[in-house]
């Protein structure tokens, strides 16, 4: 199996077609706009989001450091999946999210039920060998989480060898994948060379994330969690190195600040919808409604966040470099 060079991309299927209007879904694995539109006029206009994280298990076999989903609930049958499918027409994109969703036997199942969506799985990538080839040609994308080189990701997040076979398997497949990386203090002699493994691999972008303070996140040092500053130090050293080494995948950065609250829906594995993160929120999730219940169009009215949500999925709110040799400006 072939580690070094661009994968090849899978035929076009009806999970990957474009809906028409203004924002346009990139090869760097994010939205785009393709004219000139007022944000504020095009989240208050709009009647459901763009893009939707449903928590498809909360079960994973790894114990990250950062993570905020330790809170353990009963996987949805596939029922309640369709019911929730249903209840999310109208939205671009949902990443199948967990948990580790690929520990799903029926993982397959699921992506085949929401093949009308833009489909995103962030994963481990433990479980690619399973699951790599079933997912071919059906998903936008895989986005795996990878905090670098073997003994920085084996610290922060798991095991960095299984994660790597299952990389290996994606690309076998002719997945399109992007890698993900939580950002530490003790991390950020890390990033450069993750992101040459996100060039090597093919990746359509790099995403660097600030941690939360939620879950196992508790726990970690204050030190860890670098200011707004140095975040924005680090993207720029970043964006050099890239010029420098003529890295191509995108490259994002989300801190947490006032524009990106709330940004995200997030389902739950029993239908509850919540805006993600709301600050001073005990849990950081606000409550909207059940979609098992209802459809999202009555999630949406209730959300408070539509901006940001809109200024973040189109990089308004986040720094963003865009992938180079590709049609992603």
């Amino acid at each position: 199996m072939a580690l070094l060079g661009m994968p090849s991309m899978p035929a076009p299927k009806p999970s990957m077609r474009q809906a028409t209007g203004p924002v346009r879904f990139t090869e760097g694995h994010h939205f785009t706009l393709t004219e000139d539109v007022n944000l504020d006029e095009l989240a208050e206009s709009a009647t459901v989001p763009l893009s939707v994280i449903l928590q498809v298990t909360k079960r994973c076999n790894f114990d990250c450091s950062f993570c905020s989903e330790t809170l353990q609930l009963p996987d949805p049958t596939l029922d309640q999946l369709d019911t929730m499918r249903a209840n999310l027409t109208g939205v671009q994109r949902v990443f199948l999210s967990g948990g580790e969703p690929l520990l799903r036997r029926d993982f397959g199942e699921i992506v085949d039920m929401y093949a009308d969506f833009i489909i995103g799985v962030p994963t481990n990538a433990t479980r690619g060998l399973e699951h790599a080839k079933n997912l071919a040609g059906k998903v936008a994308f895989v986005n795996v989480g990878l905090e670098g080189p073997r003994s920085t990701t084996n610290r922060v997040r798991g095991d960095y060898d299984q994660v790597m076979a299952g990389v290996r398997a994606f690309l076998d497949a002719g997945l399109p994948i992007s890698l993900s990386a939580v950002v530490y203090r003790s991390t950020l002699h890390a990033l450069p060379f993750t992101y040459q493994i996100a060039d090597v691999l093919g990746a359509g972008k790099l995403k660097l994330i600030l941690p939360l303070r939620k879950g196992n996140a508790l726990d970690l040092d204050e030190n860890e969690f670098i200011s707004l500053e140095e975040a924005a130090q680090t993207f720029e050293r970043l964006t050099e190195l890239r010029a420098v080494h003529d890295w191509r995948p995108a490259l994002r950065m989300t801190t947490w600040t006032p524009h990106t609250e709330g940004h995200m829906i997030v389902v739950e594995p029993t239908g509850k919808a919540n805006a993600w993160p709301v600050y001073d929120a005990p849990d950081l999730f606000e409550p909207l409604g059940n979609l098992l219940e209802e459809p999202v169009t009555e999630i949406w009215k209730r959300y408070r966040f539509k901006r940001n949500h809109f200024a973040k999925y189109l990089g308004r709110s986040i720094r963003t470099v865009a992938r180079a040799g590709g049609p992603d400006a």
